[in-house]
């Protein structure tokens, strides 16, 4: 079907779409509201929950790069493309899926699946069949698998696999050391002041990602747990600060990571066409399957404390250890003289 061939309303439902999408795809910020709004008003679409916790812990991951402590270890040029690559990577992946939310959204309220209109929004073929699937079985579960793997898949080949995102960060020493610290850690917290989560190691591979998606969702929707982090969301304003949460530790310090719109301007992203992922790759029977393997504790309270003390001396033997070697060479060179 082309897009001469759809009727006044389908245009128009496009037409909103698309204005919707702009409108929420701003910023971190944006992004993360929008999400939790979407899942206030349809509960049964558990991606968008998740959604907004791991954009919460994009935003706060961006905003160290401009904090106190990784600025005193990494050049501001190789900060500044960090956070471009992983502001992209959470672009594509709202540009993705909150038109699949909101068209899902209009076919609730007309009675009638409209997935066929996915096509104009570059959504993958995988997902339109998810989706009329879902139509009819209601199957909540699978329809949050579809979408974890849909999105993981997204950003593989213009990011991941991107040569130039490829030489400049993932193959680099500063990736390594992002990911050593917490980078490569989600963090789920309460009100309470405890903090729960899940790691990844291999970043770069998307059955990893995919993996993490999964056992991110068994905590997140754990029947004990999910009524903290859902209190969390809706009484905690995201700004991007690691205040955000840090406000509830016990025994908290000063943020030192700043808000996210005081850190960054706007980027202004291009949509470039996209090859349909799925067509080019086949599904892994074991991206569906529902049981995970938490191989590290789920309570990450105490974790995470002992891991910001570490990267903080780290950091401090660092610069004490540059003043020294640079001492030393004054020195030479006073003797040289």
């Amino acid at each position: 079907m082309e897009y001469a061939d759809l009727s006044g309303t389908e245009r128009k439902i496009i037409h909103s779409i698309k204005g919707l999408v702009k409108q929420n795809n701003i910023d971190n910020l944006s992004r993360t509201e929008a999400y939790l709004r979407y899942y206030q008003e349809n509960k049964a679409i558990k991606w968008s929950f998740l959604a907004h916790m791991v954009s919460r812990n994009a935003g706060w991951n961006m905003c160290d790069l401009k904090g106190k402590w990784f600025s005193k270890v990494i050049g501001k040029q190789k900060r500044d493309l960090l956070f471009q690559t992983y502001e992209k990577a959470n672009w594509l992946i709202f540009q993705d899926a909150y038109p699949q939310l909101l068209l899902y959204q209009y076919s609730t309220k007309k009675g009638k699946a409209m997935f066929h209109l996915l096509k104009f929004f570059q959504v993958s073929q995988f997902m339109e069949q998810e989706w009329r699937h879902y139509w009819h079985s209601q199957d909540h579960v699978r329809i949050l698998l579809a979408l974890i793997i849909n999105e993981q898949n997204i950003i593989q080949k213009p990011v991941i696999e991107n040569s130039f995102y490829k030489e400049h960060v993932f193959r680099t020493f500063l990736f390594s050391f992002q990911d050593w610290f917490h980078y490569s850690c989600v963090l789920l917290p309460t009100v309470n002041g405890e903090l729960f989560g899940a790691s990844v190691n291999g970043f770069r591979s998307v059955d990893k990602r995919i993996d993490l998606g999964k056992r991110l969702v068994s905590i997140l929707f754990h029947e004990g747990l999910y009524s903290y982090f859902y209190e969390f969301a809706i009484n905690t304003i995201h700004t991007g600060s690691r205040s955000d949460y840090e406000q509830y530790l016990q025994n908290k310090a000063n943020s030192v990571t700043p808000e996210l719109r005081l850190a960054y301007p706007i980027v202004h992203h291009r949509m470039e066409p996209l090859k349909d992922w799925s067509k080019q790759k086949k599904l892994k029977p074991n991206w569906f399957t529902t049981t995970v393997h938490h191989r590290h504790p789920v309570v990450l309270t105490s974790w995470y404390k002992r891991k910001q003390k570490k990267l903080h001396r780290t950091i401090l033997f660092k610069e004490r250890l540059e003043r020294i070697l640079s001492i030393y060479k004054k020195k030479e060179e006073i003797m040289d003289d």
